[in-house]
Protein backbone atom coordinates (compact mmCIF):
# COMPACT_ATOMS: atom_id res chain seq x y z
CA UNK A 1 0.00 0.00 0.00
CA UNK A 2 1.09 3.54 -0.73
CA UNK A 3 0.21 6.37 1.62
CA UNK A 4 0.41 10.14 1.35
CA UNK A 5 -0.15 12.04 4.58
CA UNK A 6 -0.81 15.73 5.15
CA UNK A 7 -0.92 17.59 8.45
CA UNK A 8 -2.58 20.65 9.93
CA UNK A 9 -3.81 21.73 13.34
CA UNK A 10 -6.83 23.28 15.01
CA UNK A 11 -7.38 25.16 18.23
CA UNK A 12 -10.81 24.53 19.75
CA UNK A 13 -12.81 24.80 22.95
CA UNK A 14 -15.34 22.23 24.16
CA UNK A 15 -16.73 20.47 27.19
CA UNK A 16 -17.94 16.94 27.86
CA UNK A 17 -20.96 15.43 29.56
CA UNK A 18 -20.40 12.43 31.81
CA UNK A 19 -18.58 11.71 35.03
CA UNK A 20 -15.97 9.65 33.17
CA UNK A 21 -14.53 12.93 31.86
CA UNK A 22 -13.77 14.38 35.31
CA UNK A 23 -12.50 17.96 35.05
CA UNK A 24 -12.91 17.92 31.24
CA UNK A 25 -16.64 18.34 31.85
CA UNK A 26 -15.87 22.05 32.22
CA UNK A 27 -15.22 24.19 29.16
CA UNK A 28 -11.56 23.83 28.17
CA UNK A 29 -9.33 24.44 25.20
CA UNK A 30 -7.27 22.08 23.11
CA UNK A 31 -4.82 22.25 20.24
CA UNK A 32 -5.01 19.19 18.02
CA UNK A 33 -2.51 18.11 15.39
CA UNK A 34 -4.47 16.44 12.58
CA UNK A 35 -2.90 13.99 10.12
CA UNK A 36 -4.84 12.71 7.12
CA UNK A 37 -3.43 9.70 5.27
CA UNK A 38 -4.71 8.78 1.83
CA UNK A 39 -4.11 5.15 0.92
CA UNK A 40 -3.94 3.44 -2.49
CA UNK A 41 -2.80 0.03 -3.66
CA UNK A 42 -0.84 1.53 -6.54
CA UNK A 43 0.48 4.81 -7.87
CA UNK A 44 -1.28 6.50 -10.75
CA UNK A 45 0.29 7.26 -14.15
CA UNK A 46 1.92 10.35 -12.62
CA UNK A 47 3.57 8.28 -9.89
CA UNK A 48 1.42 9.67 -7.07
CA UNK A 49 -1.24 8.52 -4.60
CA UNK A 50 -2.94 11.93 -4.72
CA UNK A 51 -1.84 15.52 -5.21
CA UNK A 52 -0.38 16.64 -1.88
CA UNK A 53 -1.37 20.28 -2.42
CA UNK A 54 -4.99 19.38 -3.10
CA UNK A 55 -5.06 17.03 -0.10
CA UNK A 56 -3.73 19.76 2.15
CA UNK A 57 -6.35 22.21 0.87
CA UNK A 58 -9.10 19.62 1.44
CA UNK A 59 -7.91 19.10 5.01
CA UNK A 60 -7.81 22.86 5.62
CA UNK A 61 -11.36 23.17 4.27
CA UNK A 62 -12.67 20.50 6.65
CA UNK A 63 -10.85 21.98 9.66
CA UNK A 64 -11.57 25.65 8.98
CA UNK A 65 -15.12 25.70 10.45
CA UNK A 66 -13.76 24.13 13.67
CA UNK A 67 -10.69 26.27 14.19
CA UNK A 68 -10.90 28.82 17.03
CA UNK A 69 -14.47 27.73 17.74
CA UNK A 70 -16.31 26.36 20.74
CA UNK A 71 -17.48 23.01 19.38
CA UNK A 72 -20.32 22.95 21.92
CA UNK A 73 -21.93 25.78 19.93
CA UNK A 74 -21.75 24.20 16.46
CA UNK A 75 -24.93 22.62 15.06
CA UNK A 76 -23.02 19.56 13.75
CA UNK A 77 -22.13 18.64 17.33
CA UNK A 78 -25.36 19.46 19.14
CA UNK A 79 -25.76 16.94 21.96
CA UNK A 80 -22.51 15.15 21.03
CA UNK A 81 -19.40 14.75 23.16
CA UNK A 82 -16.72 16.01 20.79
CA UNK A 83 -14.14 13.47 21.88
CA UNK A 84 -11.03 13.03 19.83
CA UNK A 85 -12.52 9.81 18.47
CA UNK A 86 -15.69 11.58 17.33
CA UNK A 87 -13.65 14.29 15.64
CA UNK A 88 -11.56 11.74 13.70
CA UNK A 89 -14.73 10.33 12.12
CA UNK A 90 -16.09 13.82 11.42
CA UNK A 91 -12.88 14.77 9.61
CA UNK A 92 -12.81 11.45 7.73
CA UNK A 93 -16.35 12.10 6.45
CA UNK A 94 -15.36 15.58 5.31
CA UNK A 95 -12.30 14.28 3.45
CA UNK A 96 -14.08 11.29 1.92
CA UNK A 97 -16.35 13.56 -0.16
CA UNK A 98 -13.61 15.22 -2.25
CA UNK A 99 -11.60 11.98 -2.36
CA UNK A 100 -14.52 9.98 -3.77
CA UNK A 101 -15.34 12.80 -6.20
CA UNK A 102 -11.84 12.70 -7.69
CA UNK A 103 -11.01 16.21 -6.49
CA UNK A 104 -7.58 15.26 -5.13
CA UNK A 105 -5.88 14.80 -8.48
CA UNK A 106 -6.83 11.16 -9.01
CA UNK A 107 -9.90 9.10 -9.84
CA UNK A 108 -11.50 8.52 -6.45
CA UNK A 109 -12.22 4.88 -7.26
CA UNK A 110 -8.46 4.27 -7.24
CA UNK A 111 -8.17 5.29 -3.58
CA UNK A 112 -8.62 2.53 -1.05
CA UNK A 113 -8.96 4.26 2.34
CA UNK A 114 -8.35 7.32 4.46
CA UNK A 115 -6.89 7.33 7.96
CA UNK A 116 -7.32 10.37 10.21
CA UNK A 117 -5.13 10.74 13.29
CA UNK A 118 -5.63 13.45 15.88
CA UNK A 119 -2.86 13.98 18.40
CA UNK A 120 -4.05 15.55 21.63
CA UNK A 121 -0.51 15.79 22.95
CA UNK A 122 2.86 14.14 22.45
CA UNK A 123 1.60 11.10 24.41
CA UNK A 124 -2.01 10.60 23.25
CA UNK A 125 -3.79 10.29 19.91
CA UNK A 126 -6.85 8.72 18.31
CA UNK A 127 -7.38 7.37 14.79
CA UNK A 128 -10.21 6.52 12.45
CA UNK A 129 -9.54 4.55 9.29
CA UNK A 130 -12.07 3.19 6.83
CA UNK A 131 -12.30 2.14 3.20
CA UNK A 132 -13.70 4.69 0.78
CA UNK A 133 -15.76 2.12 -1.11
Amino acid sequence: MFTVEVRDHIMIAHSFRGAVFGPAQALHGATFVVDAAFIAESLDDNGIVIDIGRAHEALKAVLSPLNYRNLDELPDFKGVNTTTEVLTKYIFDGLAKPARAGELGRDGRQLKAIRVTISESHVARAQYEAPLW
